[in-house]
């Protein structure tokens, strides 16, 4: 398998660090709002990732942490903390918003079909592990107490940048344009650790430390939460690529000034997903999430399968008529599977099946193209081979992919069943699909020709043979098909 990595700017053969075990990390979400559709494309393709590990054959052990302390409005050690900006919002308090958009964030996990992490940590459950990392770091000389907290020091290693490369000059004091100068930093770049005195003063979560009572900076804690549950290191770290700088940056600086070696071999990043008005954020135009496409009709499936049609590397621009066409795609991706009939009698085609998995695998292990494992599935469709055969396939190849592919095409047929005997009148479609003003058309037709109205009956003929469907009449209804 090649994959790319963003630490090294290039796609290289993965391999772990341990025969028995892949330490697999993922940037979990910061629970003060729910999660937009953007946020959960990155999760869709880690879930495909891990899935796909395990596919393959690794024991894949997988850490996620639920940011519910140190977040920042932002990155740059500014702002508000997120989590008390969510309650004053909502005037609950900072752990009751914590655990009400958790419990959101893996509801939509569960209807996206996006796997729980082996293991999912709050990060105020670690406060312990953050105090030793950054003691350890003050007795090495990484870091500093200024102002009451304590910084990172970035002017101390050989290489800060990692997935980007700046001037030297980045490093002077100041901080970029647009941010509120933190006058306790030494350079640029050094981050928070640990805050006690600040202007947050009416912070609701704090902890006893050697530095003062306070709370933990952001980066501090998905270091301390991965050391703590997959050791010293790392075999690959996920998350969106807005998490590139200055979080994974950051994580990578104190993690490696704390262990002394290297830490996480692998990075993987995935891009964003944009609106045709920009980057989408939950503070700008319609706040899109995963409930409000249930509200407004959508097979969350759909959407999916959207974000499965094109490579994680590139941007995906979302609009409703982009996943109206990846709505009807599946659609018809799913007839054509319930048009499928197992038979008993039919053997397995061994060969087929090596042939298909072959090309999935090909698919997959070029950098996780999952555009490329999509098309894949035509190919079983149209494969010569019983129909057994492709279902089989079908089912292994949705363990990776989690489209719901054969449990869709059933609840497919069960509707065709009770739709197509509606008055007494069957209507089926050769491929299996459903376009509900398609039988309504042919219906209509069939009424006309019953009441002797020929005309329109020839009217509503030429009706569908403009919109592409041609109708043969069967014995006590009638069969359609695209042509």
């Amino acid at each position: 398998m090649y994959l790319y990595n963003s630490a090294t700017h290039k796609k290289e053969e993965f391999k772990t660090n341990h025969p028995d075990i892949l330490k697999m990390y993922t940037c979990g979400p910061t629970v003060y709002h729910f999660a937009h559709i953007g946020n959960l494309r990155s999760y869709i393709m880690e879930d495909v990732l891990e899935k796909y590990l395990r596919y393959v054959g690794y024991n894949v052990k997988r850490v996620m942490n639920i940011t519910d302390v140190g977040h920042l409005t932002s990155d740059a050690d500014a702002g508000e903390d997120k989590m008390l900006k969510g309650a004053r919002r909502e005037h609950k308090t900072v752990m009751e918003i914590a655990q009400f958009y958790t419990d959101a964030f893996f509801d939509d996990c569960k209807k996206l079909n996006i796997k729980t992490p082996d293991v999912v940590e709050p990060a105020t459950h670690c406060i312990d592990e953050y105090i030793t990392i950054i003691t350890r770091l003050l007795e090495k000389g990484y870091a500093y107490q200024a102002g009451g907290n304590v910084y990172f020091d970035t002017s101390k290693l050989d290489k800060y940048y990692i997935f980007n490369e700046h001037n030297e000059e980045d490093l002077a004091v100041g901080v970029r344009e647009g941010v509120e100068e933190d006058t306790n930093k030494r350079n640029k770049n050094d981050f928070v650790l640990w805050f006690t005195k600040s202007k947050f003063e009416d912070q609701a979560l704090k902890w006893d430390s050697p530095w003062g009572v306070g709370y933990p900076g952001w980066h501090i804690e998905c270091s301390g939460i991965s050391m703590k549950h997959l050791g010293e290191d790392l075999d690959i770290h996920c998350g969106g690529i807005d998490n590139a700088f200055p979080h994974h940056t950051n994580e990578i600086a104190q993690s490696e000034s704390f262990l002394g070696h290297h830490w996480c071999n692998w990075w993987f990043h995935v891009l964003h997903l944009n609106t045709n008005d920009g980057k989408m954020s939950k503070s700008k135009g319609e706040f899109l999430t995963a409930s409000l496409l249930e509200q407004k009709g959508y097979d969350l499936m759909a959407y999916r399968f959207f974000c499965l049609q094109s490579h994680y590397r590139k941007i995906l621009v979302f609009s409703y008529e982009n996943l109206d066409n990846a709505a009807l795609a599946y659609s018809k991706l799913i007839a054509k599977i319930a048009a499928l009939k197992e038979e008993p009698a039919d053997a397995l085609d061994d060969e087929m099946i090596s042939q298909m998995q072959s090309k999935f695998r090909s698919a997959l292990d070029n950098d996780l193209n999952t555009s490329l494992a999509i098309t894949v599935l035509y190919d079983v469709l149209k494969a010569k081979t019983n129909d057994k055969t492709k279902l089989f396939i079908l089912s292994d190849f949705d363990k990776v992919l989690s489209l719901d592919l054969l449990a869709a095409a059933d609840k497919k047929r069960t509707e065709q069943a009770a739709a197509s005997t509606v008055g007494g009148f069957t209507v089926i479609s050769e491929s299996g699909e459903q376009d509900s003003a398609v039988e309504k058309k042919i219906r209509a037709r069939a009424d006309a020709k019953k009441a002797k109205d020929f005309a329109a009956a020839d009217c509503i003929r030429d009706e569908l043979k403009a919109m592409g469907v041609e109708v043969a009449d069967v014995a006590g209804g009638a069969k359609w098909k695209r042509v």
